[in-house]
């Protein structure tokens, strides 16, 4: 495990927009477009919610910057360990893990429907 360079950056997925690009966010809340590069096509699945870091594009004007690394559970740990995890991600993540659990509507109407 690398740690991000100077000129990468660790943004979050908000939205596949289609055609291999993603609606990112930077911890200031800054939205953009990045592109995922063929070698993780067909062989890793991003969905909202998840971390990745970018090589940014200089000369784009829509697309901003490609994904280089896609970030574990495991990967997000160390980052953190090595200081490099940006503090406004963590909040992030505490509003996440504070939501009630969401209710099956299925399990429950479906005991009741049996006599």
């Amino acid at each position: 495990m690398t740690e991000p360079t100077a000129e990468q950056k660790i943004v979050k997925i908000l939205s596949g927009k289609g055609n291999y690009l993603h609606e990112a966010e930077l911890p200031d809340k800054t939205k953009f477009l990045i592109s995922m590069p063929s070698k993780f096509r067909r062989n890793v699945w991003i969905k909202n919610g998840d971390f990745v870091i970018v090589d940014p594009i200089k000369e784009g004007n829509k697309v901003k910057g490609e994904i280089s690394k896609v970030l574990t559970k495991d990967y997000i740990k160390y980052l953190r360990t090595a200081n490099c995890w940006p503090e406004e991600f963590d909040e992030v993540k505490n509003e996440v893990s504070n939501r009630p659990p969401i209710e099956d509507s299925y399990s429950s109407s479906s005991s009741s429907d049996s006599e």
